[in-house]
Parts: structure tokens; C-alpha cells; sequence
């Protein structure tokens, strides 16, 4: 006799429905899991076998057969504590001590020695895959039911301990599903910065509405990291799907505090965080920094100063919204759509053309410490905005951002957009690809022979042509015109390019 039940599993960042099944034979007493089960998987028959004693059930230890517990598909290496509850399920029902398992659900959980159900990772994106995957109920550990209660088109049953999933399957009690919430967004009508002038101001918008990366440099002190903390607000909203995809990537990880995330994620790692922390990797090619970024801020402050390895590793993901980790033994690619926000001084002492405070640094210096940027990577990086030092009057004076007035404006130009590229598989300015420049970007002889000016002068790449070109898209867009003009194009160089 053969037993079979639902389950699922993480493979990183993705769920994976397992097919477990148990066999009784003849022979020596053992329990054996076979289909690649990690250690954490193989320690589970501990759990299982004290969980079944403490509910009164007769546990594998108590059985004289060879009990072969297979998990498919065989070639998918299984990770975590997920399949504690399944294991035990179909135990029961190959030993008659259940009378039989429902196929249409999915159960998933971790096992305490008491029998009661510990909240897992992945929840979230184990429920979506069961629900793509046509099942109709799952069941899950009662912790977990915040992060999933906004899901619908499948029937959530979060229980408390291994004696009410048994009640739940034999109809001894009677558990309700939980009842999908409605998704909603609030945010804050307006914030307090302390002194942003137009300038910066009208760089964090436009960063904003095209997505385009950010680089600000100027003395220490300035407010440059609070510039690059306060974009989040400017972004547009999360819409469902991208709030579900976002949160779906927390909760893989273990992140996910309470319910979905609904702000666009803010990460900050420190300049002395490892390459495998920020882009990825390690023995199991977890995903990094970079992909928890995803349709939100990655914010490198004090960039010069960050990891060669890493600021170098970050371009892939910048060109391509994605990154592929690849190790010996797997190859994953993880999703890593962010905005880049990087801020740094000009010097090692921060003065370098400053007109009150005198440079301490060497010519040296300074060009040993600005060229730990590359070249590449600035390439990358649409608009570069200097953060001045302020005057003493204006130090404790404040000015309030009519967020909702520009988070109105933003929404309703960012709507134009989005139908302007609704036959595309793009949403942004910054995300339109160079074969299709010239569809939505068109330019009269007077635009081109400018920027042909502009090219000679400053000896551009042909991807710094193309970013000044999407700068100048999201600019006109915002200034309501429908083509890009002279105008556009020289303040998006303006925001390019510098004199040194």
C-alpha cells in the first residue's frame, strides 16, 4: 500500500509543489526519506515521531516495517521544515491511523515536539503557486495568516497544532477559511525636508517617473543620504501584483513581518557588505541586497568606498533588471528591478572644490579615490545631481513637500506612460530598449545636430546617448509636450554630464 499527499517547498526564492509519497515493506524497522532531502528535512522524523506521541498516535518507532518516505520530483533538491505536517499526514493514513487525505490541498508546516504548527517561510508564494496550480484549499501554520489573508480564488485554513489538521480532515471540527481582505494603500499627504531646492527637487521627480538611477556628490553633511531616504515617497504606488511579488520574495526569505508590503522596498547595505550579501549567492545561490531592492531604492552610500567586486557586479542587474546567480550547484536567475541611488563625497576628506572649507587631499588622492568608480558604472547612471553645502540661515529652516500634489502629478503622467506602452513589455522611460528609441523618440534635424555636438564634446558613449535620450522622454512627459524637444534633451545632458 501506498500513500500520497500535497506539499511544498522553497527552491530559494521559489515554491515548488511536492508530490510525497510513503511506502510500507517488509524488513528491518526504518525510516528513510529519499528525493534529495536536505538535513533540516532528514531531522524531521525526530519531530514527527514525539509530535505523533504527544497527540496519542502511534509513531514510525512503534512500527515494524521498512517505512520509505519519497519526495518528487526526485532530481529537485528539497529545502527547509515545510514538509513536516505532510510527512506526518500520509504516516497516519498508510498506518490507518487516518482515514484518508483529501488531493485537492496542500498542506505545508513545521513540526514542534509539543504538535503544534511553527510558521514557516514562503507561505506567501506557496499559497499563489497552489492557487496557479489548481488546488483548492491549503493548510498552514496559524502564524502564517496575516501575510496571506489578501489572497483569493483559494481556500486558506491556518491551524494551530497537528491534532487540528487531523479534526480538519476527518470533519470532526469545523474550521472556516479565511475570508480575503480588501487590499489598501495609504500613504502620507505630506513631509518635512529639511532644505531641497528646485533643482533637487525636480531630479528626485523626474529619478522617479522614469526610474531613472540617481548619483549625488557633494561635501559630507549636506543631505545627501536623507535625498536618497525620502525618493521612496516620490515613487508611484505599488499596484496588487507588484505588492504580491515583492512580498512574495520577503516572505521566501523570511522577512515578511505581518501583512504585504505596500510601499516600495528602501534597501541601504553598508559598504563593507560582501558580494554574495548584496548580488547573491553563497552555497544554495540565495539571493542578495539586490533582489530584495526589487521595484524599490538600492541605495549605496559612500560609494566609492563599497567592494570593487560589487559595484562592478551591480551593472548586470541595472542593465538588465535581473541577475544570474550561478554556483556549482544550481544557476538561478532572481529578479532585481530597483532604482540605484548612490552617494559619495568628491575626496577622501570631502572638500575637494569646496569654497569655504580647504581640500586636505593630494591630486593623488583624489584621483585614486574617484576612480574606484568605474567608468561602466557611471555609465549607467541617468542623473547626477550636486548636493551644495548650506548657509547658516538656512540650516533649521524647513519646507514642506506637497507630497500628494506630486504623488497626484506623478501618477496621473506615469498612467500616460503606461498607455503610451500598453502593446510593450516595458512600463518605464529607462526601460525602453535601444531598438525602439526611435518609435517613441523621435527628433527633428535641430535636436539631432545638438546632440551630435553634445557627443563630440564630451565623447559619449553610445549607452550614455541612449540614457540622455530616456531622460529627455520621462522630462518632456512631465512638461506635458508630446515630443521631445531642444529643451528636454539639454537638461537631461545638463543632468549628465559636468564640468570637472
Amino acid at each position: 500500500m501506498i500513500g500520497k499527499i500535497k506539499g511544498a517547498t522553497l527552491s530559494g526564492i521559489f515554491p515548488e509543489i511536492i508530490d510525497i509519497e510513503i511506502g510500507l515493506s517488509s524488513g528491518l524497522s526504518s525510516f528513510q526519506i529519499v528525493g534529495l532531502p536536505d538535513e533540516a528535512i532528514n531531522e524531521s522524523k525526530e519531530r514527527i515521531t514525539i509530535a505523533l506521541k504527544r497527540i496519542g498516535a502511534k509513531p514510525p518507532n512503534k512500527i515494524l516495517k521498512r517505512i520509505v518516505v519519497n519526495l518528487a520530483p526526485a532530481d529537485i533538491k528539497k529545502e527547509g521544515t515545510h514538509l513536516d505536517l505532510p510527512i506526518a499526514l500520509v504516516f497516519l493514513y498508510i498506518t490507518q491511523q487516518l482515514k484518508a487525505i483529501p488531493l485537492d490541498t496542500v498542506f505545508v508546516g513545521e513540526l514542534a515536539l509539543d504538535g503544534s504548527l511553527r510558521k514557516i517561510k514562503g507561505a506567501l508564494p506557496i499559497v499563489l503557486e497552489s492557487l496557479k496550480r489548481g488546488f483548492k484549499k491549503i493548510v498552514l501554520p496559524y502564524e502564517n495568516q496575516n501575510e496571506v489573508g489578501f489572497i483569493k480564488g483559494i481556500e486558506v485554513y491556518p491551524l494551530k497544532d497537528l491534532q487540528e489538521v487531523i479534526d480538519f480532515i476527518e470533519n470532526k471540527e469545523k474550521y472556516l477559511p479565511l475570508t480575503p481582505e480588501e487590499f489598501t494603500f495609504s500613504e502620507p499627504e505630506e513631509i518635512n525636508l529639511p532644505i531641497l531646492s528646485d533643482y533637487l527637487l525636480r531630479g528626485m521627480i523626474l529619478a522617479a517617473l522614469g526610474r531613472h538611477n540617481l548619483l549625488l556628490y557633494g561635501p559630507p553633511g549636506t543631505g545627501k543620504t536623507l535625498i536618497a531616504k525620502s525618493l521612496v515617497y516620490f515613487l508611484p504606488r505599488l499596484t496588487y501584483e507588484e505588492s504580491l511579488e515583492i512580498s512574495s520574495i520577503y516572505s521566501s526569505l523570511g522577512l515578511l513581518t505581518d501583512s504585504l508590503i505596500i510601499y516600495p522596498p528602501f534597501r541601504a547595505p553598508h559598504h563593507t557588505s560582501s558580494a554574495i550579501s548584496v548580488l547573491g549567492g553563497g552555497k544554495e545561490a540565495k539571493p542578495g541586497e539586490v533582489t530584495l531592492a526589487h521595484r524599490g531604492v538600492l541605495f549605496f552610500d559612500e560609494l566609492p568606498e563599497f567592494r570593487r567586486d560589487v559595484l562592478e557586479g551591480i551593472r548586470e542587474p541595472l542593465e538588465n533588471g535581473e541577475i544570474i546567480v550561478a554556483r556549482s550547484r544550481k544557476t538561478v536567475k532572481y529578479p532585481a528591478k530597483f532604482l540605484f541611488v548612490g552617494a559619495y563625497n568628491p575626496c577622501p576628506c570631502g572638500f575637494y572644490g569646496d569654497e569655504k572649507i580647504e581640500c586636505k587631499c593630494s591630486l593623488a588622492e583624489i584621483k585614486r579615490y574617484q576612480k574606484k568608480i568605474s567608468g561602466p558604472l557611471l555609465d549607467r547612471i541617468d542623473i547626477h545631481l550636486n548636493v551644495p553645502r548650506l548657509e547658516s540661515e538656512e540650516v533649521f529652516k524647513e519646507r514642506k513637500i506637497e507630497l500628494k500634489k506630486i504623488k497626484e502629478k506623478i501618477l496621473e503622467i506615469k498612467e500616460k506612460i503606461e498607455k503610451r506602452y500598453q502593446n510593450e513589455n516595458f512600463r518605464y522611460n529607462s526601460e525602453i530598449p535601444y531598438y525602439k528609441l526611435n518609435d517613441y523618440i523621435k527628433l527633428s534635424a535641430k535636436e539631432e545636430n545638438f546632440l551630435r555636438t553634445i557627443i563630440d564634446r564630451y565623447h559619449l558613449s553610445l549607452r550614455a546617448v541612449h540614457k540622455i535620450l530616456k531622460l529627455a522622454r520621462t522630462i518632456a512627459d512631465f512638461e506635458e509636450k508630446e515630443n521631445v524637444d531642444l529643451e528636454s534633451i539639454s537638461e537631461a545632458v545638463q543632468y549628465r554630464v559636468r564640468e570637472d
